[in-house]
């Protein structure tokens, strides 16, 4: 029942921008902690960025000071600003959200179908 959905995947030159949302949609109690992570073929996904549902963000390394993570809980929405793409950047994007559905239940990890972005030089 519930879904994520993920739009503001495409293609950018290096040194541009893109912004992902993922809106949360369904049964929902309420959401914990938001976030993206990223696959690029023939290497492990990796946690890119990672939101509380009171707004404190965490990073990886090779993105922190470009990228940016947000939330608009009124929207069941998080959104991932990315600044300054590089070519190591296009990956395919997945939004991530623990997700409550029903009280005395535990959160579970709902995942989106996950977003192209493509960097080119």
């Amino acid at each position: 029942q519930v879904q994520l959905v993920e739009s503001g995947g495409g293609l950018v030159q290096a040194g541009g921008s893109l912004r992902l949302s993922c809106a949360a949609s369904g049964s929902i109690v309420s959401i914990n902690n938001m976030g993206w992570y990223r696959q690029a073929p023939g290497k492990q996904r990796e946690l890119v960025a990672e939101i509380t549902s009171g707004g404190d963000a965490g990073y990886v390394d090779s993105v922190k000071g470009r990228f940016t993570l947000s939330r608009d809980n009124a929207k069941n929405t998080v959104y991932l600003q990315m600044n300054s793409l590089e070519l190591e950047d296009t990956a395919v994007y997945y939004c991530t959200a623990k997700i409550r559905t029903h009280w005395g239940v535990a959160d579970y990890r709902y995942w989106g179908q996950g977003t192209q972005v493509t960097v080119s030089s």
